[in-house]
């Protein structure tokens, strides 16, 4: 639960990677890849990837726990050691990141859309179809009316040879995709870790749960808080089927309905829920950041009843709000480079022979490995994007976006422990928008938009799971050098596993008639439509936008740093503005009533001892959740569990 229970478990464990983890990993990585495809693509109900602790990879570790307390009693030297378990929950992790819903499961119907939803209205047999690289597309008519329609076996000669090469070749882009972060985690480890002590909080349930002797599930204290929220789901299936009993309505419940005329109804979504689980994950987060996030989500609602006050809504987007969230984000990722400068410097001395003060000796990779493997990755990313018709530089500051992005995440991860994420932004939008559509040829067009699969959102990003598993195998294992090997096989299996959960289930129920990829895939190349057909010029007012929220962030990091007590975190302020925010902010608020109230009034010592009830409130939510889920999908109920809409 603490730093002192894992920084003490470390001189007692083995290697993480061995045999054994690898072979259990084959096992779980695709059950775990499987469940998650058919509870959030069919019927598009449960959503575990968009958690940062994902409901899915915890019961799993749950499950090998127990086995493991089992043969830890009956034959310990089978029983695994604390750094296996981790790993291999780490790398399930992985595979889940591969097979959630803001990744794989928006690629692969990408492979046929235009070709099957062309019509002589939206013109993309003229527009579209033609620009589309052949050999990343699937275009067999009757390849793809199974795959819409349901109803036929894919394990037919004529429907494997069809998706085989489109789906080996971006299985190899997923891979550099991911290397390109392993190495680049790799390489600002020691910075984060060692150097700056970030907590990484999420690690700590996983970390009490795979304790050779928890002493979390012997606290009376943890039990109170998973029967709480085990008892609250549990009455709530109940309620479910049975009408007759009253829901205890903890799901959201939109609290805007009740605003009437101008300037008030420009809150649309003002939802109150009580989720127990964000509630626990809330008190593992830092109290000022926490007051920040419901303190900013607030002001965003009152940036748009001001600006239809002053009449400035009638500028279309106004007042821009992604765009100043991610003016926001980028001062937060240049600001952690600037304080980062001189690690960086002994970095490239490393890299380069130079004679840096700093050594590699016990990292993952050394820092010329990573730097090597990860610029030829992304060379390798660069080609791929060549190939089908980007310019080199479109491609390059593209991924050059997409990577600042995931280090920005995962150093917010490590820092404030943040239970979901989603950056409004992307490579796609700050090329499009900030230099226009209109400076961009067709092709660099069509490759941005078929890109727009791993950069809808991003909750389920590997990149600060990668971060957290190094964070326990560092603390659990005296060598973590098998930590980047394993996180790259999972994405792997993850994948692979993924294509074939996807296919085989469209395949025998039909993507239109269960699946919920109409929910994701038209916005791509409706996108794409309207680049074609209206190319825009730069966005000024987006790009203004990006400036103020940047300033505003600055503003707000310099009085962090001059007064002590500055309540207002800059980082906040750009994760408070998204859609998701909507779903967070009062079991957020709820968890800051909490937890400062049990500082102010009581110690810090108190805010420990209560820690169990809160864990408790989590994987009570999880298991009972999610056994509650898998018996749903098992009977083949029509809403198995849902922790919120996202």
């Amino acid at each position: 639960m603490t730093q002192q229970t894992m920084d003490n478990s470390k001189t007692t464990n083995r290697r993480g990677l061995t045999w054994r983890v690898v072979l259990i990993s084959l096992i779980v990585v695709p059950l775990n890849a499987y469940w998650i495809v058919r509870i959030e693509i069919i019927p598009d109900m449960a959503h575990s990837t968009t958690l940062s602790l994902m409901f899915t990879a915890v019961y799993t570790l749950v499950f090998l726990a127990a086995l493991n307390w089992l043969l830890r009693a009956l034959a310990p030297r089978l029983a695994l050691s604390q750094s296996e378990l981790l790993l291999t929950y780490s790398m399930v992790c992985i595979g889940s990141a591969m097979a959630s819903h803001d990744f794989i499961a928006v690629l692969i119907p990408l492979f046929t859309w235009t070709f099957w939803m062309a019509t002589p209205t939206n013109k993309w047999d003229i527009l579209i179809n033609p620009r589309m690289p052949e050999w990343l597309t699937v275009r067999d008519y009757h390849v793809m009316r199974g795959f819409y329609e349901g109803g036929v076996s894919p394990y037919q000669p004529y429907i494997l040879s069809a998706w085989l090469r489109p789906m080996a070749i971006w299985l190899v882009f997923i891979f550099m995709l991911v290397v390109v972060m392993l190495c680049l985690n790799a390489i600002v480890r020691k910075r984060w870790l060692d150097d700056e002590h970030l907590a990484c909080s999420l690690v700590y349930l996983p970390v009490e749960i795979s304790q050779p002797r928890p002493t979390l599930f012997r606290s009376k204290l943890f039990w109170i808080g998973f029967a709480i929220a085990g008892s609250i789901q549990i009455w709530n299936r109940l309620a479910f089927f049975h009408p007759i009993l009253p829901t205890i309505q903890i799901e959201p419940v939109n609290m805007a309905t009740g605003f009437k005329g101008r300037p008030w109804d420009v809150i649309t979504l003002l939802p109150r829920s009580f989720f127990p689980f964000l509630i626990g994950l809330g008190y593992l987060m830092p109290a000022d950041f926490v007051f920040s996030f419901w303190f900013f989500y607030l002001f965003w609602k009152g940036q748009r009843v001001l600006s239809t006050t002053l009449g400035l809504d009638r500028i279309r987007g106004f007042p821009f709000c992604n765009a100043q969230s991610f003016g926001a984000y980028i001062l937060f990722g240049i600001y952690g480079l600037w304080l980062a400068r001189g690690y960086v410097k002994e970095v490239y001395r490393a890299i380069i022979g130079a004679g840096s003060r700093l050594s590699d000796q016990h990292e993952p990779l050394t820092y010329r490995t990573a730097a090597v493997v990860g610029l030829f990755a992304l060379g390798g990313l660069v080609w791929f994007s060549a190939t089908m018709g980007m310019r080199v530089w479109v491609s390059v500051a593209f991924f050059l976006i997409y990577y600042f992005i995931g280090l920005t995440l995962t150093r917010m991860r490590a820092q404030f422990a943040v239970p979901i994420h989603s950056v409004g932004y992307s490579p796609v939008t700050v090329l499009t928008r900030l230099l226009g559509t209109r400076s961009f040829p067709k092709k660099d067009l069509v490759g941005i938009a078929n890109y727009f699969w791993f950069n809808r959102a991003y909750r389920g990003h590997a990149m600060p799971h990668q971060m957290e598993a190094m964070k326990m195998q560092d603390q659990t294992a005296p060598d973590n050098r098998g930590t980047v090997p394993a996180l790259a096989l999972a994405a792997v299996i993850g994948a692979v596993v993924t294509f074939w959960a996807i296919l085989h289930l469209y395949y025998n129920l039909g993507a239109t008639a269960k699946g919920g990829l109409n929910m994701w895939v038209p916005e791509n190349y409706e996108m794409l439509t309207s680049w074609l057909l209206a190319p825009e010029s730069p966005q000024w007012r987006e790009t203004i936008a990006m400036g103020v929220g940047a300033l505003f962030a600055l503003f707000l990091q310099t009085m962090r740093m001059r007064f002590v007590n500055w309540p207002f975190h800059p980082l906040a302020y750009a994760i408070s503005g998204d859609y998701l925010s909507n779903f967070m902010w009062m079991p957020l608020f709820l968890a800051w009533l909490i937890k400062s109230s049990i500082i102010k009034y009581g110690s810090h010592k108190l805010y420990q001892r209560l820690m169990p009830i809160f864990l408790g409130l989590i994987l009570g939510e999880f298991l009972i959740g999610g056994t509650i889920n898998l018996v749903s999908l098992a009977l083949d109920l029509r809403r198995p569990f849902c922790f919120f809409v996202p």
